[in-house]
C-alpha cells in the first residue's frame, strides 16, 4: 500500500501554502517566514497584522474611521486582506468590489457635493497625509488610505486667518467656497441692503476702522466682529460735520447717497414695515401719488394683495390655497425657502438623493410658445410629471430590460439612495437562468456584465446597451464558458469520459479544490472506496492531482492551466506488490488478493478459510497453531523473505517426526 510518507516532499510542501503572497508581501515569501505572521494560532493573526500596520492599529484602537467602527474591528484583517491571493493581489478585497465604488459612510465621514464628486485620488494622496496614522504607517510614505483629518484646514487653506474660528461649516458647506449657505448677512446685527448689498467684504471688513493685525506670513486678518455699524458714521464721512445730527437715516437711505427720502418718513411706524426687496421698492409703486385712500394704505395682508400669480394657480400648495410667502420670503423669489417636510405634502414627497437636487433640476422653465397659458409668467414647471422614474430619468440601459413585465422599470433595481449599489441581489439573481451561489455571490456584477471583462472576453458596445457599458443577457452559463477545463472535455458530455451533470458533478461554486467527490460518491465513478481506501489521500492514487505550482483552474483568457487526468490503477497488484511471489499462480482465481484480503488491512487475511481455501482442514489442536509453524520461510520466494505456502506437506511426519520416541 501507497503511505503518504512516501510521496516527494515538493508535493507535501505544496498541501501547506494556500497560494502565493501579494507581491507586497514578497519579503516574507518562503515557509521559514510563515511564523512572522502565523503564530500565536489562528485568532493572533490581526493582531500580527497590526504589529507592522501600526496606522491601522492605531485607528482602531482610537476608534476612527473605516476601521475603528465597530464592525470592522470586530473582524479579522484576512477578511477583507487575503494575502494569499497571487502576486498580483493588490491586498484589498473591497465591500463595495472597488475603491471607487466604495461606500465613504463607512469610514464614518460622508462625502456630500463636491466631496462626492472629486476621485479618490485628489484627497488620497500625500499632500493631505497629515493625520497621526500618518506618522505610524508601516513604509516611508504612508499608507495610501490612511493619514486624512476631517477639518476642513487639514485641506483647505483658511483665508480668514483664524478670524471665524476652525469650523469652516458654519458658514461654508462641501459645495464651493464663493457661497456661504450657512451664513446670511441678515442674521446679524447689521443686514445689508441695497448699495451695502454689492460692497466687497473686505471695505468693512479689512480697514484700519477695525483695527486689523497681520498674521505670521504678514496678511491682514479681517476683522468681523466687532465691527462698529451703530452709526453711518462709523463708516461714512459726515459731509454736513454734524450739522444736521447724526442720524443720517433720517433723510437718506441706502439706495445712495444722492436719493433723498424728502419726506423723512418712518415706514417701521406703520402696520407694514418694510423687510427686504420692499425696503427697496419705490414708494410710488405701492402708494402712486397717494390720491386716493386706497394708495395711501394699500391692502398687504396677503402677497396676492400686490403681486400677481406668476405661476397661474400651480403653486398651491396640496390644493390648500397658501398664500406666496410659503415659499418666498421679502428678501426676494428666490431662493425658495419650501422645505422638505412642506413638499412631504405634495404628490411627489423627496425622499433619498432627491432630497440634495437642487430645486431648478425638476422645476425648471418652459420655454414653449404655451408654456405661460399652462404655467402663469414664470414658466416654473412646479407640477412636473413625477409617475415613474423614466419621467425624468433617461434609460440608460437601452432596450435591453423592455421585455420585462415591468418594462425595465428603475425601481425594480434601484433606490431613491442611488443608482448605486443595486439592489438586485443574489434571491432575485436565482429566478434567472443562472442562480448566484457561493463564490459567484461574492463577485462584483461588472466582473460578468461589463462591457470590460478581465479574464473573460469582452462584450461588444451595442446601441442596445444604452449608456451604461453593462449587458444583462450574457452568453455564458456553462462552466468551461467562463474557466478552462483542465480535463480538456474529457467527462463533458460527447467526450471521452462523459459525466452526468458536468463540471457541477465533481466541483461546486465554493472552489474547484478539492472536488467534491466524496467517498460515499465514489463508487459512481466504477471503484467503491472501503476500508482503508476510505482514508487514503486522492493523490495516492490519482498522480495527477499533485500540484505544481499554481495550478488553480483559471478565466479562459488567462494562462493556460496544466492538463489534469483523473484515471487511476483499480487493481490490487497495480498498486500494491505482492509478497507471496507466484506461490497461488496455479489458483482458480490466478493469486487475487481480493480472495484472501479485504480493503481494511493486509493482516489477518479475514477472506482466507483454511478448511475452505484449501486440501488441509484444520481441527483440535491445528487450529491453534500459528501459521509459520506450518509454513516455513522462504528468502528465495519473490526476492525477499517471505512464508512458503504452497507447496507445503500435508502428512503429520513433516511437522511431527519424532513424536513418539519422546
Amino acid at each position: 500500500m501507497l503511505l503518504l510518507s512516501t510521496l516527494p516532499a515538493p508535493r507535501l510542501a505544496s498541501q501547506i501554502s494556500p497560494g502565493p503572497l501579494s507581491r507586497a508581501h514578497a519579503e516574507l515569501k518562503g515557509t521559514a517566514n510563515c511564523v512572522r505572521c502565523h503564530s500565536g494560532g489562528r485568532n493572533a493573526l490581526s493582531a500580527q497584522c497590526a504589529s507592522c500596520h501600526k496606522d491601522i492599529g492605531w485607528l482602531a484602537e482610537q476608534a476612527r474611521g473605516f476601521h475603528g467602527t465597530p464592525e470592522v474591528r470586530a473582524a479579522a484583517c484576512a477578511s477583507c486582506h487575503p494575502d494569499h491571493a497571487g502576486a498580483g493581489f493588490d491586498l484589498i478585497k473591497w465591500p463595495e468590489g472597488s475603491s471607487e465604488r466604495f461606500d465613504h459612510r463607512r469610514t464614518g465621514w460622508p462625502l456630500a457635493q463636491s466631496h462626492a464628486e472629486a476621485k479618490c485620488t485628489d484627497c488620497h494622496t500625500g499632500k493631505y497625509q497629515t493625520g497621526p496614522a500618518h506618522a505610524r504607517a508601516a513604509k516611508p510614505g504612508g499608507g495610501k488610505w490612511t493619514g486624512l483629518e476631517t477639518t476642513c484646514t487639514a485641506c483647505h487653506e483658511d483665508l480668514h486667518r483664524g478670524a471665524l474660528g476652525s469650523d469652516c461649516r458654519q458658514c461654508h458647506d462641501a459645495g464651493r467656497w464663493t457661497t456661504t449657505p450657512g451664513f446670511q448677512h441678515d442674521t446679524t446685527g447689521y443686514p445689508l441692503t441695497n448699495k451695502h448689498a454689492a460692497v466687497a467684504c473686505d471695505k468693512c471688513h479689512l480697514t484700519a476702522a477695525v483695527a486689523t493685525r497681520k498674521d505670521p506670513s504678514g496678511h491682514l486678518i479681517p476683522v468681523y466682529r466687532p465691527v462698529p455699524h451703530a452709526s453711518c458714521t462709523n463708516c461714512h464721512r459726515d459731509p454736513h460735520a454734524g450739522r444736521l445730527g447724526e442720524t443720517c437715516t433720517g433723510c437718506h437711505t441706502t439706495r445712495g447717497f444722492q436719493q433723498i427720502d424728502r419726506s423723512n418718513f418712518d415706514h417701521e411706524r406703520t402696520r407694514y414695515p418694510l423687510r427686504g426687496k420692499h425696503a427697496t421698492t419705490r414708494c410710488a409703486a405701492c402708494h402712486g401719488d397717494f390720491s386716493t385712500p386706497a394708495q395711501k394704505q394699500p391692502p398687504s395682508g396677503t402677497c396676492a394683495s400686490c403681486h400677481k400669480d406668476v405661476h397661474n394657480r400651480t403653486a398651491r400648495l396640496a390644493s390648500t390655497g397658501e398664500d406666496c410667502g410659503t415659499c418666498h420670503t421679502v428678501s426676494g423669489f428666490t431662493p425658495s425657502r419650501l422645505t422638505l417636510a412642506q413638499h412631504a405634502k405634495t404628490k411627489y414627497p423627496l425622499e433619498g438623493k432627491h432630497t440634495q437636487v437642487a430645486c431648478a433640476a425638476c422645476h425648471g422653465k418652459d420655454a414653449s410658445p404655451k408654456a405661460e397659458a399652462r404655467w402663469g409668467s414664470a414658466r416654473v414647471v412646479l407640477q412636473p410629471a413625477s409617475a415613474t422614474c423614466r419621467s425624468c430619468h433617461a434609460d440608460d440601459h437601452g432596450t435591453q430590460l423592455a421585455a420585462r413585465p415591468d418594462s425595465g422599470e428603475c425601481s425594480s433595481c434601484h433606490t431613491l439612495a442611488g443608482w448605486v449599489p443595486s439592489r438586485f441581489d443574489v434571491a432575485a439573481h436565482a429566478k434567472l437562468r443562472f442562480p448566484l451561489q457561493d463564490r459567484h455571490a461574492a463577485l462584483a456584477c461588472a466582473a460578468c456584465h461589463g462591457s470590460v471583462r478581465p479574464g473573460l472576453p469582452p462584450l461588444a458596445r451595442t446601441a442596445a446597451m444604452g449608456r451604461v457599458p453593462f449587458r444583462f443577457r450574457i452568453p455564458e452559463v456553462e462552466c468551461a464558458a467562463c474557466h478552462q477545463d483542465p480535463h480538456r472535455g474529457r467527462y463533458a458530455s460527447g467526450g471521452a469520459l462523459p459525466v452526468v451533470g458536468g463540471c457541477a458533478a465533481c466541483h461546486d461554486a465554493r472552489r474547484f479544490r478539492p472536488a467534491a467527490v466524496e467517498v460515499t460518491t465514489h463508487a459512481d465513478y466504477g471503484f467503491v472506496l472501503e476500508g482503508a481506501h476510505r482514508a487514503t489521500p486522492c493523490l495516492a492514487c490519482h498522480e495527477t492531482i499533485a500540484p505544481a505550482g499554481d495550478s488553480r483552474p483559471a478565466l479562459i483568457r488567462q494562462a493556460a492551466v496544466r492538463p489534469l487526468s483523473l484515471e487511476a490503477p483499480t487493481t490490487c497488484a497495480e498498486c500494491h506488490k505482492t509478497p507471496h511471489g507466484g506461490q497461488f499462480a496455479s489458483r482458480d482465481d490466478r493469486g487475487r488478493c481480493e480472495s484472501c484480503h479485504s480493503a481494511d488491512h493486509f493482516k489477518p487475511a479475514d477472506r482466507f478459510n483454511h478448511d475452505r481455501d484449501t486440501r488441509f482442514r484444520l481441527g483440535g489442536g491445528h487450529e491453534r497453531v500459528p501459521c509459520n509453524r506450518c509454513h516455513p520461510t522462504d528468502v528465495t520466494i519473490a526476492g525477499g523473505v517471505t512464508l512458503r505456502y504452497r507447496p507445503v506437506s500435508a502428512k503429520c511426519e513433516s511437522c511431527h517426526a519424532g513424536k513418539e520416541a519422546r
